[in-house]
């Protein structure tokens, strides 16, 4: 019995370190999720405002 409460013991103290890290990892994951789809969008931002200040500056030309 005593060499059962030892071993479990062991395997505990063992395992617990790698649950604590797969919780980091899908913390991890879910973070660079989110950040991969906002800089997703923020790209799309970006490129449409640089299309809209191209297109001004080719009406501008046009003007002259």
């Amino acid at each position: 019995m005593k060499n059962h409460r030892i071993k479990m013991l062991a395997a505990t103290a063992t395992l617990a370190p790698l649950t604590a890290g797969t919780a980091n990892a899908a913390g991890c994951l879910k973070g660079a999720v989110v950040g991969g789809v906002a800089g997703h969008y923020a790209g799309h931002h970006v490129a449409k405002k640089h299309a809209e200040e191209q297109a001004a500056q080719r009406q501008a030309v046009r003007a002259q």
